[in-house]
């Protein structure tokens, strides 16, 4: 068994929570703005079950997930079913028609054979950094288009 890590960013979004969610909410445009994910593809058409998969610093990674709660232009909750074990949450709060704050939540566990290699601080840095930086593009790809 590996260690879980969670992180959480923030960014705001100059537009309102409606097109924020839009955006966000096609699953398979991820790839998009998150620089590690190389793809999201849906499994059956089911939009609650999809196949990630993540390539990063040498390192690749398959998992499904399944969208474990949706509140329209709230919030929404998933987890990995199978492969790299994840779980998070991104909710979306309207400040005003044009301003919204998304906060991510990130958890996952370090595979049991990576885990003794990694320091928490410094993994933790690292993927905080990405994950702001993933949030900061897509701020940015919804206030362009």
């Amino acid at each position: 068994m590996g260690r879980w890590l969670e992180h959480t960013v923030t960014t705001k979004v100059n537009a309102s929570v409606d097109r924020v969610w839009k955006v966000w909410s096609n699953l398979e445009a991820m790839p998009r703005w998150m620089r590690w994910i190389e793809s999201v593809n849906l499994i059956d058409d089911d939009p609650n079950l999809t196949n990630w998969t993540l390539a990063a610093q040498g390192f690749r990674f398959n998992w499904k997930a399944r969208i474990i709660q949706r509140v329209e232009a709230q919030q929404l909750h998933w987890e990995s079913i199978g492969g790299l074990p994840t779980k998070g949450t991104v909710r979306f709060y309207a400040e005003s028609d044009n301003i919204t704050s998304v906060k991510l939540t990130v958890s996952y566990q370090l595979p049991g054979a990576l885990a003794p290699l990694m320091e928490d601080r410094i993994l933790g840095g690292i993927v905080v950094k990405e994950l702001q930086s993933n949030l900061n593009r897509f701020r940015d790809l919804v206030q362009t288009d």
